[in-house]
């Protein structure tokens, strides 16, 4: 193996179109290439075959995460690559990133709010305790030899819950590129109109999928208890609208024109029970609106109180 040239696989096992890791994997695997390294992804059908210009793809047939990880630890020792980095929780990798953050947290964070049914649901949970297996194989018996935390909330989770060595787990914080975010006033009321949105309408914005994890039943209590009617609730991201009734809540489902969507709101929400570091919030800040979140969401660690926006210390005090 020469330091001039490697072999890099990544391993990320499904695929979404607004997913933080995808973009991130891309970008990263754009600048591993044009440093003149290769670049090689582990994966499943999900991921399209044009979302992947960087080097070979190789497809794994297992969809569960076991069933991955099981198949992608057969398969290692044919693998073509000297490095393995792995965005997903699998048996074994040289780095990790956990930009999932720490399963065992989330429940934790999940558990302290729900009721005794969801706890013993949690508890029981196939799906939950798979996942739990794959952390304490990366983090509690070392399989994962270095790991990439994007908050100091998720590496201090990782050192903390399974004893994983801080000198081994590095902080590289999430980034955007901000100037695509950057809308003058005239992209703004072009973005307001598309939206029906009124002039005397303040938009608040909330972004994200998995909406009990990021908080949205908060954010609609929080709009519904100011009552004022000025007041309009914009969710954008992929999740069970039927569980979210409110006359508050508008629905966008998921879009493409995000920079758009900041342009045209007037403040970002999200009452996150557990996020290891939000891309919606950091994005939020480049546009330049004032974010509320909470002390759970790891990009809080980089919002300047009173200057970026607030944060509070639990979902439900927004």
């Amino acid at each position: 193996m020469s330091a001039d040239h490697l072999k890099i696989g990544f391993v990320r096992r499904g695929y979404s179109t607004s997913g933080g890791a995808e973009t991130y994997l891309k970008r990263l695997a754009a600048g591993v290439v044009s440093a003149g390294h290769e670049a090689q992804l582990f994966t499943t059908d999900e991921w399209p075959e044009a979302e992947w210009r960087f080097g070979s793809l190789t497809r794994l047939r297992r969809q569960t995460p076991m069933g991955f990880a099981d198949e992608l630890e057969e398969i290692r020792p044919r693998a073509d690559c000297d490095v393995l980095m792995s965005l997903e929780r699998v048996w074994s990798c040289d780095v990790y990133r956990a930009g999932d953050g720490v399963h065992r947290a989330w429940l934790t964070r999940r558990a302290a709010i729900a009721g005794p049914l969801r706890r013993a649901a949690d508890a029981l949970s196939p799906k939950h305790l798979a996942t739990l297996r794959l952390e304490q194989s990366l983090f509690g018996r070392g399989a994962a030899a270095r790991v990439i935390a994007n908050s100091q909330m998720v590496k201090a989770e990782i050192a903390h819950l399974y004893g994983y060595s801080a000198d081994r787990i590095d902080v590289v914080p999430n980034g955007v590129p901000g100037e695509q975010f950057r809308a003058s006033p005239e992209q703004r009321a072009q973005s307001r109109a598309a939206l029906r949105i009124g002039t005397d309408e303040i938009a608040v914005l909330f972004v994200g999928s998995g909406w009990e994890r990021k908080g949205l039943r908060f954010a609609i209590q929080a709009v519904e208890a100011a009552r004022d009617n000025r007041l309009r609730l914009l969710v954008v991201g992929k999740g069970t609208e039927a569980r979210y009734r409110s006359s508050a809540a508008h629905f966008l489902g998921e879009r493409q024109d995000m920079a758009g969507v900041y342009a045209a709101a007037d403040i970002f929400l999200l009452p996150t029970i557990y996020d290891p570091f939000s891309n919606a919030t950091l994005e939020a800040i480049a546009a330049g609106l004032p974010v509320i979140t909470t002390r759970a969401n790891g990009c809080a660690e980089i919002v300047a109180e009173g200057e970026h926006g607030s944060i509070v210390e639990r979902p439900h005090a927004v």
